[in-house]
């Protein structure tokens, strides 16, 4: 390489760094293509049955505090009605 020749004054390398090694490192294996994933996908039924759980675990545990209440009204952040998460 140039800069193994270069002095350290001109952007060469400073005469502590290490050497380098006598053979180039072997490159990574780019092509080889990742095994074959043992799960199917969730079909529609069961990815419709998980946002389900989800929005019941949701609801359960707080809802959205931004959302509108019982009396229509959303509550108001600064007189302390919504939670802090």
């Amino acid at each position: 390489m140039i800069a193994d020749h270069m002095p350290t004054a001109i952007g060469g390398l400073p005469e502590d760094a290490p050497a380098r090694p006598a053979t180039q490192a072997a490159y990574p294996a780019v092509h080889n293509m990742p095994p074959a994933r043992s799960t199917t996908p969730l079909d529609d039924a069961q990815q419709k049955q998980l946002e389900n759980d989800l929005v019941a675990a949701r609801n359960r545990y707080g809802g959205n505090p931004d959302a509108a209440t019982a009396t229509g009204t959303t509550p108001d952040p600064k007189a302390g009605g919504a939670r802090n998460p």
